[in-house]
């Protein structure tokens, strides 16, 4: 039976004896309501307000519409409830609760000053795109483009939210440094053909601590994965040591960041370091007898087998000083797999590689977190300086979604939740929004699986104290 339209009403298929009629009847509704929890997360963090410092506005205050704190918090909001592309805006600017999560007073709209805009409280996708596009020389002289984003403030703005989720300083912290690969499909400025990732990309550096997201920088793919690495890393520790002197720090890589400079800069500013260390002939000669042992024990037990071992080794060339390096000889069904990190850490040689080392695998899955969720790939424009924007977009949607995480979530069954599971369960549910004189009134699905669950993140973040800066 064919579906029958109208422009009143759709009668779909009988089920169970009843026909389905529908209709666009239902008034403002809104398929975000659970955005909510995330102005509770602005309200006690203030990171999109943070992040929006971070520009210049060259246009003249009588004249705008949309302040850039609306501005940026409408992309970092869109993005955290699924939204990654420019051109979702002209559609989402007709949304009165989007609208309330950025701030605006006027949340239907209706007091726009052109005609054509009335009914449309935020900004399109030309209006945040020129915001992209804006060029660093811009000022209040340029045509359209005018909000300048001042790099150097939002890296240290990375820093700063990290630092005001403690409460007190830690004894320790351990960095996670990490390179992956943003493919390009067009002719984007710095575009590159790597060949291990066998495309064109852009090579990005993130550097983590635990689940803190530190720096998100864009790179060309045609330099070595630790480039930049160690200007990054001195940044950082300068930033975190000011307000925290006696914190231990730890840096923790693959073997793209074994590097002297990097290495030897540690080892001169008190910062200890566990790096993966690439295999060469004389590494695993000097682990001849533990392959064999441990060769022995798989062909007696029939498992993989793993024998540990350490020894003090400097490179031919390249390194200024002996190190101490940790070995894992191990054989696995498939033959002979040896294994070798450097380090200034002190501890037991199996426990610092299973423990401490491979850890790091849990980085890689912040990273796509980021990239597949929070869509940190959608590195389209012309420039690299605009794609790095877009790249911090994305990295501020990260930081909010994670202070949901860490904030309102603990002790429940999405504590270690990823991203898309929190917006599927917790954020994107269905609400009708009635506007009125004093209040904005959100009525949210009656059948939501997840109320007490959302009811108690709720709750957690009312309690908390909104953050003064």
């Amino acid at each position: 039976m064919p579906t029958h339209c109208s422009r009143k009403s759709m009668v779909f298929h009988p089920e169970l004896g009843r026909k389905i009629v529908a209709r666009f009847d239902g008034g403002a509704i809104s398929s975000d309501a659970g955005g909510l929890l995330l102005r509770g997360v602005e309200r006690a963090t203030g990171i999109v307000r943070q992040f929006a410092r971070c520009f210049t506005d060259h246009r003249d205050a009588e004249l705008i519409e949309h302040r850039v704190e609306e501005l940026a918090g409408q992309r970092v909001y869109a993005l955290a409830l699924g939204y990654e592309d420019l051109n979702d805006h002209d559609t989402l600017r007709d949304d009165p609760l989007l609208a309330g999560l950025v701030g605006k007073l006027d949340v239907t709209g209706q007091g726009r000053k052109r005609r054509r805009d009335r009914g449309r409280a935020l900004a399109g996708k030309s209006t945040l795109n020129r915001m992209e596009l804006t060029p660093a020389g811009a000022d209040a002289t340029a045509r359209y483009k005018k909000i300048v984003v001042n790099p150097a403030a939002v890296e240290r703005f990375f820093v700063e939210v990290f630092l005001q989720a403690h409460a007190t300083a830690p004894k320790e912290i351990l960095l996670d440094l990490d390179a992956t690969d943003d493919p390009i499909h067009g002719r984007q400025e710095g575009r590159f053909f790597h060949g291990y990732y066998d495309g064109y990309c852009y090579l990005p550096l993130y550097i983590f601590c635990g689940e803190h997201l530190l720096c998100a920088k864009l790179r060309p793919a045609d330099i070595d994965a630790s480039s930049g690495a160690l200007e990054e890393v001195e940044r950082i520790v300068a930033q975190i040591r000011a307000r925290w002197p006696d914190v231990r720090i730890v840096l923790r890589g693959d073997s793209g960041f074994c590097r002297e400079g990097l290495m030897a800069w540690c080892e001169a500013h008190a910062v200890d370091y566990l790096f993966g260390l690439a295999r060469n002939t004389r590494l695993v000669a000097q682990i001849e007898p533990e392959r064999a042992q441990a060769k022995a024990q798989s062909d007696q037990s029939g498992r993989p087998a793993r024998v540990f071992t350490e020894f003090v080794y400097q490179t031919l060339q390249s390194w200024s000083r002996a190190r101490r390096v940790v070995a894992k000889a191990e054989h696995l069904a498939a033959g002979d797999n040896p294994r070798f990190v450097v380090t200034t850490l002190t501890q037991a040689p199996q426990p610092l590689y299973e423990d401490i080392y491979c850890a790091r695998g849990e980085m890689e899955n912040r990273i796509k977190e980021q990239q597949l969720h929070l869509f940190a790939d959608r590195t389209s424009a012309a420039t690299m300086r605009a794609n790095q924007l877009r790249l911090w977009f994305s990295s501020v949607a990260y930081l909010l979604m994670h202070a949901l995480r860490r904030l309102a979530l603990p002790g429940t069954d999405l504590a270690r939740a990823q991203c898309q599971t929190i917006r599927l369960k917790l954020l994107k549910i269905g609400a009708q929004v009635r506007v009125t004189v004093r209040k904005v009134w959100v009525s949210l699905a009656q059948g939501c699986p997840c109320q007490d669950l959302f009811l108690r993140a709720h709750q957690a973040l009312m309690r908390l104290t909104p953050l003064r800066c």
